[in-house]
C-alpha cells in the first residue's frame, strides 16, 4: 500500500526510523530501504538547512513527503525524504536500500552484479534507480517516485553518521540489524532502537 502524506510528517528521526523496511518504488524498480540518516533543521551543523533557506535546500522547507535530491563531489546524487512541519528545513537521507525488483537493469545501471552492491550508498542507489536533480522537489504521493508499507517491522538499530565533517558525533544514521545491504559497517558500538 502507498504511504500517504501523512506518514511523512512525523519528526525527522521518528521518519527516518519508520522508513526502515518500506519499499522505495520508482517505475519498475522497488527497493526495501535498509538504512537512514537524519538532518535536523537545529543544533544539526551537517544539516544543509543550518543556516537558514537557500535556492538549493528550498525542498527542505516544503511541505513532508517530498524529495530533495542533490549532487556530493559533483558526481553522485542523494535523494531525500523532507519530514515533519513545513518551514522547518528537515529532512532524512536514504542511504542505501535492498534491491527487490528491477535488478537487472540496476545491475546494468551501476555496471555490476553483485546484488548487494547495487544499492549500498547514496550515490549508488540514485545511480541504481536513474534518481537525478530533476527529481527534487517532487511529492511522493503524486509524483514517480513513491514509498510503499510493507508489513515488516525490522529491528532497528543506530550509529553516528557517515561521511561528514560537520555535526559528525550525531548519532543520527539508523539501520536494519544484521542487513548485508547497508552501506557501512557501523563503527563502534551501535544502539538497539
Amino acid at each position: 500500500m502507498k504511504l500517504s502524506d501523512n506518514f511523512f510528517k512525523k519528526p525527522c528521526v521518528d521518519l527516518a526510523k519508520a522508513l526502515l523496511g518500506k519499499y522505495l518504488v520508482f517505475g519498475r524498480l522497488k527497493g526495501m530501504i535498509v538504512e537512514t540518516e537524519s538532518y535536523l533543521s537545529k543544533n544539526d551543523p551537517g544539516c544543509h538547512a543550518n543556516r537558514g533557506k537557500t535556492a538549493r535546500n528550498a525542498p527542505m522547507f516544503e511541505p513532508a513527503g517530498r524529495t530533495y535530491v542533490y549532487l556530493i563531489y559533483g558526481m553522485y546524487h542523494c535523494l531525500n525524504i523532507v519530514s515533519g512541519i513545513e518551514g522547518e528545513g528537515e529532512a532524512v537521507l536514504i542511504r542505501a536500500l535492498e534491491p527487490v525488483e528491477g535488478i537487472e537493469l540496476m545491475q546494468k545501471r551501476r555496471k555490476t552484479k553483485k546484488t548487494e552492491n547495487l544499492c549500498s550508498g547514496p550515490g549508488k542507489l540514485t545511480q541504481a534507480f536513474g534518481i537525478t536533480k530533476k527529481h527534487n522537489n517532487l511529492s511522493l504521493i503524486d509524483g514517480p517516485i513513491h514509498i510503499y508499507s510493507s508489513g515488516i517491522k525490522p529491528e532497528i538499530e543506530s550509529s553516528t553518521r557517515i561521511g561528514l565533517s560537520a555535526g559528525k558525533d550525531m548519532e543520527l544514521r539508523f539501520f536494519i540489524k544484521g542487513s548485508r545491504f547497508v552501506s557501512k559497517a557501523p563503527a563502534g558500538q551501535s544502539k538497539k532502537h
